[in-house]
């Protein structure tokens, strides 16, 4: 079969960089999928992305599908064939839009009835046909949460388009894609070579951007470039750059023909906190910061221009022209703020609205102290160092510093605290609070910071769902995922022996609002989020579900039970055990509650599979109790493993449901009680055995 190379490029304004390399990969999947479900066969696809372009090439395209097997199934037998056992208009029907006679059908027996069946096969339609549809639908299906139009089209993107380029092989494909229509040219740098280039054939694109259009089209390769050139201009400044990851991207994102330069600032701004300094020159101004070989901040830095200037050091000198005001600011509000003690914006609190129905943000930071000084106990943090730090927590929010940057929230309260005398565990809370601010972010440490990020948390949850708005779909305005994520990251990761039900209760006690729902709902969600930790750190599902249903809620119990059971279930008696305790669930399941008797006859032992199990129970029962109630679940599972071959021969050998009652009963009586073993650990039916 031939095969020829596919491109297709979408030319636009500058696209928003933040969300470029998930516009990347959601049109490469499209198109990927799109001939997958079309049956074409091709090579590597590679995509490209940069400011103005998003494109897309498929090496080694079929020029026409696979071959085609249909399989239809038409009418009903009896509306295909009168009484007298002439074809009705609906089974001419069928055998003509199957494009054969009505002798080629066959028949076919799917449930309760017979159906008239068509199965063949037709050959491919042309790749080239295909294609326009292929990339429209993949266009269609991008996440982009608000389209556009422009001019007088009636086509949508999240940028008005300006040029389609469409080559399946040396071919144009003639088509109109985003109100555009295709061509064979690109276009090159907006300033460097804003004239059209000529793709020869598309696996000449990227060189030909790059030798003529002064374009690197590739993403990866553009954000190498600038890590090297970084690096490289850093170690000339005699220092080292912070590359943070997020910037890279960012950066990537915003230039097509990278060149690192570098420019320095007044020396007396460093005087500031250096996330101050960090978040003006990365979240403000998209540059690199520079630090010394002790790690400290230099007043130099790295930007990187989307031009080859002939006159770098005018680029240099706007640079930072334009990053001085900047730091200005950020030095009279450092000022400024430094005029009044972090305590004295306590009051003020008090007329900042967190949410209509909860009260003042001052409301929200006297039950987190109220909450703080319950936690504390439970974690062996000082109670007043703790309620100290969440009284002083939401201070920095009237701050002018965080008023400009609200990103520093609770890293300036931390200064401030530090520099009014507070104890130094009071400022670090302070700061860590917050933590964790996304996935894989640090967790508080110390016991005073792990009282108050618990308690401000909680307090969340429970005032949010107490006032019924829970998130939805992709709706989290209160970020109640991430508190949840992080109460239960801190309560497991720091290894805490808490009960989140009774954490709860008492967070849900203090809200203004509520409901006799508000404590269950708070806690089902965040079981939720505990589901997806495990089964991110790839514990079964099933096993969560096994644990969950124990009801315990003190997540360290939890995670003991989940390692224990985990450890379980790579012995061999494991799918054994499993089974019984299913055959055992659906047995009693059929029962009442007060049907199951609680007591075991021995008198009534018949035969000797069921004395022997009664043996073994009798063995191993005590000794399993204690270990499960001292929390060794290892050892209890390993101890009842060696039920096996007693469980294994009494389903054998004996029917629990003897038509005797009295005899039906004990060995109900029997069956319940090996569950009941089993279930101190997780209930072992749901386990797949």
């Amino acid at each position: 079969m031939s095969a020829r190379d596919f491109l297709f490029e979408l030319g636009t304004e500058e696209l928003p960089p933040r969300a470029l390399p998930e516009l990347e990969r959601a049109l490469t999947d499209g198109i990927r999928i799109g001939l997958a479900n079309a049956g074409v066969v091709h090579g590597d696809v590679v995509s490209y992305a940069a400011p103005r372009r998003l494109a897309v090439l498929v090496q080694a395209l079929a020029e026409t599908q696979a071959e085609q097997q249909i399989k239809r199934r038409g009418p009903p037998i009896s509306a295909a064939f009168d009484q007298s056992g002439v074809a009705t208009r609906a089974a001419t029907a069928f055998a003509e839009s199957c494009g054969v006679t009505l002798e080629r059908l066959g028949r076919v027996t799917e449930g309760k009835g017979e159906f008239l069946f068509f199965e063949g096969s037709k050959p491919g339609a042309a790749t080239a046909a295909l294609l326009p549809g292929i990339v429209q639908a993949s266009l269609d299906a991008m996440p982009i949460p608000k389209r556009m139009r422009w001019g007088t089209s009636d086509a949508e993107f999240v940028r008005p388009v300006h040029w389609v380029v469409m080559r399946f092989g040396h071919e144009t494909l003639p088509v109109r894609i985003l109100d555009t229509q295709a061509g064979a040219t690109t276009r090159g740098h907006r300033f460097h070579a804003p004239q059209e280039l000529a793709i020869a054939s598309p696996a000449d694109y990227a060189d030909t951007l790059r030798s003529k259009g002064f374009v690197l089209a590739s993403f990866a390769e553009r954000r190498e470039r600038i890590r090297e050139q970084v690096l490289a201009r850093a170690k000339v400044l005699g220092g080292n750059a912070v590359l943070d990851e997020a910037l890279l991207d960012e950066v990537t994102a915003l230039v097509e023909w990278p060149v690192a330069i570098e420019g320095q600032f007044d020396e007396r701004f460093l005087a500031l906190p250096r996330e101050v300094l960090i978040s003006t020159l990365q979240e403000h101004q998209r540059y690199f910061a520079v630090e010394n070989a002790r790690g400290e901040l230099t007043n130099q830095f790295i930007t990187v221009s989307n031009i080859e200037s002939r006159d770098p050091a005018r680029v240099r000198a706007g640079n930072e022209r334009v990053v001085r005001p900047r730091l200005s600011d950020a030095a009279f509000f450092h000022e400024q703020d430094r005029r009044h003690p972090l305590h004295a914006w306590r009051q003020g609190l008090d007329s900042v609205t967190f949410q209509a129905k909860l009260g003042s943000i001052g409301d929200k930071v006297r039950r987190v102290v109220a909450l703080a000084r319950e936690i504390s106990p439970l974690v062996g943090a000082e109670t007043t160092l703790a309620a100290r730090a969440a009284e002083l927590s939401k201070c920095d929010l009237l701050s002018a510093m965080v008023g400009e940057f609200p990103e520093l929230q609770g890293v300036m309260g931390a200064y401030y605290a530090a520099a009014d005398g507070e104890d130094p565990r009071v400022a670090a809370a302070v700061r860590a609070h917050y933590l964790p601010r996304g996935a894989g972010d640090a967790l508080p440490a110390d016991p005073v910071s792990i009282v108050v990020a618990l308690a401000d948390k909680l307090d969340t949850l429970a005032g949010i769902f107490g006032i019924g708005q829970k998130p939805s779909g992709t709706k989290d305005p209160f970020a109640l995922r991430r508190a949840a994520i992080g109460v239960c990251r801190i309560v497991l990761e720091r290894k805490l022996d808490l009960d989140l039900a009774e954490l709860i209760g008492k967070a849900v006690l203090a809200q203004p609002v509520k409901t006799k729902d508000t404590a269950g709902d708070v806690l089902a969600y965040l079981q939720e989020r505990l589901r997806s930790y495990y089964l991110e750190a790839g514990y079964p599902a099933e096993s969560f579900e096994a644990v969950l249903a124990t009801g315990t809620t003190r997540v360290l119990d939890f995670d003991q039970r989940m390692q224990a059971l985990a450890k379980f279930r790579e012995r061999p008696e494991a799918d054994s055990l499993a089974a019984a305790n299913k055959r055992i669930a659906n047995i009693l399941r059929k029962l009442d509650a007060g049907e199951v008797p609680s007591k075991i006859d021995v008198s009534m032992l018949r035969a000797d599979a069921e004395k022997a199990l009664h043996s073994a129970l009798e063995a191993v029962s005590s000794a399993v109790t204690a270990k499960i109630r001292a929390h060794r679940y290892d050892e209890a599972l390993a101890t009842l493993a060696g039920l096996r071959p007693s469980i294994d021969a009494f389903f054998n050998d004996v029917m629990v449901n003897d038509p005797d009652p009295a005899l039906r009963a004990n060995r109900l009586a029997l069956v319940a009680r090996v569950r009941n073993l089993f279930a101190g650990v997780a209930d072992f039916s749901r386990l797949p055995g």
